[in-house]
């Protein structure tokens, strides 16, 4: 914890010396060659390109590892092993473009699976800024059990909060499964979940990045104007909170000058609506792994935007009782409905109405009962008597004493 404090201090500084980007929102890129030092040089050349927060993507399979591999990695599946000198590797390659560019760049990975407190003590301790960590994730697109979810990412999110890490929730998933119209509200409801669960475990609103994305069919009539009305619902719901704003990827076809352009629209919506964290979208994304050069062009396309249109949201404002204001109230409603149908209905015994509504596939159309799923024997019922030190130690101090 001492190192925790240290690092997060090491921050605070290197943001007040380098500066943070001007413009919001801050443009995320994700690297994933498998060879750490690979994706150094690619952090590097991104953040030179106008990138502000580097994702280090994982090795395919590992969030489903009981253990965090060790040392540095140079032969990952689709991804980089998260260890904790790949961190550190990363980390010291991102501080270096910092102090060459006049500007701190973020690093992320991810906490989701079944090491989410190992990996987020790790990330704490490298100093990484912000990291993949949902509340039901890792359940639905996993497998994972979810009372060892739940739990995990409750101690996971008490290390965030003293570590001053912001965290990326991945209601974009959902969308990829589920009809993105059909299925708008149960992003909402997610979101507000998320939210809840991230401030009972000591989370302040500038570290809940919340997650939604552009995944509305295209060829859906008015299919912008539905993604304006779900992306304004919310930044509307959530002023304080740092949005992470997905870009197109289960209607990419491989048509690369249509991706192209339906990407420029994902960064025309992300400027108009006031978007704080922009991923960028890649016309490669159904093709292949990109290149280095798709990514050039992917960072020209937000350039081109965000210069042109970035403050946007000064000016968009969709009138009272409009398509754009009865489609959010549309997806308001029905969100409240859920939630009033999830905390109303009976739970079979050892089980909460929240569990039961998983275990229905409420979300993601993802069926997952609490008994079942990875991990499950990896919890233990408190006993009497039961002490966590580090846990009595993080409430000590405030981390994860729920806010008012």
């Amino acid at each position: 914890m001492k190192k925790m404090d240290q690092q997060r201090r090491a921050r605070e500084r290197l943001i007040k010396r380098h500066g943070d980007p001007v413009q919001r929102p801050w443009i995320y890129l994700i690297v994933a060659t498998g060879d750490i030092y690979e994706d150094m040089e690619q952090a590097k050349a991104a953040a030179r390109d106008g990138a502000d927060i580097i994702a280090v993507i994982r090795s395919t399979g590992q969030s489903l590892l009981d253990y965090v591999p060790e040392g540095a990695t140079r032969e990952g599946f689709a991804g980089t092993y998260a260890t904790q000198e790949n961190f550190r590797l990363m980390r010291g390659a991102l501080d270096e473009v910092s102090a060459e560019l006049g500007r701190y760049i973020r690093l992320t990975n991810y906490a989701s699976g079944l090491c989410m407190p190992e990996i987020a003590a790790l990330a704490g301790m490298e100093r990484l800024d912000m990291m993949l960590n949902d509340s039901m994730y890792g359940i639905l697109f996993r497998d994972i059990n979810p009372i060892r979810t739940f739990v995990d990412q409750r101690f996971s999110r008490q290390v965030h909060a003293r570590a001053g890490i912001i965290i990326n929730t991945g209601e974009d998933n959902y969308l990829t499964t589920a009809d993105a119209v059909d299925a708008a509200h149960t992003v909402t409801v997610s979101q507000l979940m998320n939210e809840f669960f991230g401030k009972e475990a000591g989370l302040e609103n500038w570290q809940l990045g919340l997650g939604h994305a552009f995944e509305i069919n295209p060829e859906v009539p008015e299919s912008f104007r539905l993604e304006l009305a779900h992306a304004l619902l919310a930044r509307q719901l959530f002023p304080d909170a740092p949005l992470k704003w997905m870009p197109p990827t289960k209607h990419m076809t491989g048509d690369i000058f249509k991706g192209y352009l339906l990407d420029g629209f994902f960064n025309l919506a992300g400027a108009m609506t006031g978007q704080s964290i922009l991923l960028v979208g890649m016309m490669t994304e159904a093709v292949v792994t990109p290149f280095l050069s798709d990514r050039g062009l992917a960072l020209s396309n937000v350039r081109y935007v965000l210069k042109a249109a970035g403050n946007f949201t000064e000016d968009f404002s969709p009138p009272p009782n409009g398509f754009i204001q009865n489609r959010s109230r549309e997806v308001l409603g029905e969100a409240v409905d859920l939630l009033d149908h999830i905390t109303s209905q009976d739970a079979p015994a050892g089980s909460t109405p929240l569990l039961e509504a998983i275990a229905i596939g409420t979300f993601g159309h993802m069926k997952r009962p609490a008994t079942a799923g990875k991990g499950l024997e990896g919890v233990a019922i408190k006993a009497e008597g039961y002490c966590n030190p580090a846990i009595d130690l993080l409430e000590a101090d405030g981390w994860g004493v729920p806010h008012e």
